[in-house]
C-alpha cells in the first residue's frame, strides 16, 4: 500500500530530483532532526485519510444492533417520564390545611391520591418522626387503628388522629402547632384500610362502643388525668350525637363527666356549656347544677352561681360541697357590694 507523504509547514517539496536531496542531505537531515525534536500535529486533510475508518466499521463494537438500540432508548423514555411523574408538584396556598379546633396546621409535603381516608377502624400504616419526648408515640413505621387504642389519649395522639382523618394514602405532611417550639412533626400515611364513618354504624355498635370510651374516661379521671378523661367522653359524645331522637340517655351522663374534667382543667366557660346539654334533658340534675353554680362563679357570675347552688340546696340540705360553695360566692358579693358602695363614695362624695 502507498504510503502517504507529509510536507511540514515551510520544507520544500521532497519530490525534487535526487540529485538536489543528495546536495542538500545535509541540509535535509538538519530539517528532519528539527521536525522529530519539534513534532507539529498532521494537517486537518491528513487526519481525515488516516483517521475515517470504512463505514462499515464505524459500528461501535458494543453494540447489537439497531433493534437493541431501539430498545435502550426507549427504555431510557420510560425512565424519564416516570422520573417526572414521582416529582412532586409545586406547593400551592391549598397545601396548607388548618384543623378545625385551631390544634395545628398541617403543611403537605407530597400529596397522596385518590379520594379515600381513614374512618373509624381504618389500620394506618405510618411513618412518624419529630415527636417530643413523653408524647407515648412511637417513631418510625408504626400501625395504628382509628378510633381504638391507648395511643389516642395523649395530646399528641388525638392530633395525629386528627390529622390521619384528613390525609390521603400516599401523602406526606408536617404538622405545625401554635405552642410546639421544636421541628414540625413530620407523618406520612402509607397505606390504610377501609374504615366505616359513624353515621354508617349501626346504633347498637355506636352504644358499644361509646361505653367503653365512657368506661375509660373515668379510668382515667380517677386516675388524675382529667385532659385524657375528657377526650374520651368527648369521643364517646361525637358517636351518639348521630343517633336519631330522642337519642341515648348516656349523652347526659357524659356530659356531667366532661363538665367536671372541664373545671379542672381551668375551662369554666365550656364546663357551663357542658351543664347547660344537661339541664336541658334533666333540669333537677344536681351535679350538673352544681357544676354550673361553681362555673359561673369563676366567670364572675355570681348571682348565676347563688341561684344555681341554692337550688342544690333546696334538694340536698346536707350537700357539703354546695354549701361551701354557695359561701363562696356569697362572700364574694360582699366584697363587690362593698367595692362597688366604696367606689360611689368617692364618686359622690
Amino acid at each position: 500500500m502507498e504510503t502517504l507523504s507529509v510536507n511540514p509547514v515551510g520544507e520544500k517539496n521532497t519530490s525534487q530530483p535526487q540529485q538536489q536531496w543528495g546536495k542538500n542531505a545535509k541540509k535535509n537531515l538538519n530539517s528532519t532532526t528539527q521536525i522529530r525534536q519539534q513534532p507539529q500535529e498532521p494537517p486537518t486533510e491528513v487526519l481525515a485519510l488516516r483517521m475515517s475508518p470504512d463505514p462499515a466499521s464505524q459500528i461501535p463494537e458494543n453494540a447489537q444492533g439497531p433493534e437493541k438500540l431501539a430498545a435502550e432508548l426507549e427504555e431510557e423514555s420510560a425512565k424519564s417520564r416516570g422520573s417526572a411523574r414521582e416529582m412532586p408538584e409545586p406547593l400551592q396556598a391549598s397545601d396548607l390545611w388548618n384543623c378545625p379546633d385551631g390544634s395545628f396546621v398541617k403543611k403537605i409535603i407530597i400529596r397522596g391520591h385518590g379520594l379515600d381516608k381513614p374512618k373509624l377502624g381504618s389500620r394506618c400504616r405510618v411513618l412518624a418522626f419529630g415527636f417530643p419526648l413523653g408524647s407515648g408515640l412511637p417513631e418510625g413505621q408504626t400501625e395504628l387503628t382509628m378510633g381504638l387504642g391507648p395511643w389516642r389519649e395523649g395530646t399528641w395522639g388525638e392530633l395525629i388522629e386528627k390529622c390521619l382523618e384528613s390525609m390521603c394514602q400516599g401523602e406526606e405532611a408536617e404538622l405545625q402547632l401554635p405552642e410546639h417550639s421544636g421541628p414540625p412533626v413530620r407523618l406520612t400515611l402509607a397505606s390504610f384500610t377501609q374504615g366505616q364513618d359513624s353515621w354508617e354504624l349501626e346504633a347498637s355498635k355506636k352504644e358499644a362502643l361509646a361505653r367503653q370510651e365512657r368506661a375509660r374516661g373515668t379510668e382515667l379521671f380517677q386516675a388524675g388525668n382529667p385532659e385524657g378523661a375528657a377526650r374520651c367522653y368527648g369521643r364517646a359524645l361525637r358517636l351518639l350525637l348521630t343517633l336519631p331522637p330522642p337519642g341515648s340517655p348516656e349523652r347526659t351522663v357524659l356530659h356531667a363527666n366532661l363538665a367536671a374534667c372541664q373545671l379542672l382543667l381551668g375551662q369554666p366557660h365550656l364546663a357551663a356549656q357542658s351543664c347547660d346539654r344537661v339541664l336541658e334533658r334533666e333540669p333537677g340534675h344536681l351535679k350538673a347544677l352544681y357544676r354550673r353554680g361553681v362555673a359561673q362563679a369563676a366567670l364572675g357570675n355570681l348571682e348565676k352561681a347563688t341561684a344555681d347552688l341554692r337550688k342544690v340546696l333546696a334538694v340536698d340540705p346536707k350537700n357539703r360541697a354546695a354549701r361551701e360553695e354557695l359561701g363562696k360566692v356569697l362572700f364574694q358579693e360582699k366584697k363587690q357590694d362593698a367595692g362597688l358602695a366604696l367606689g360611689l363614695r368617692k364618686m359622690f362624695g
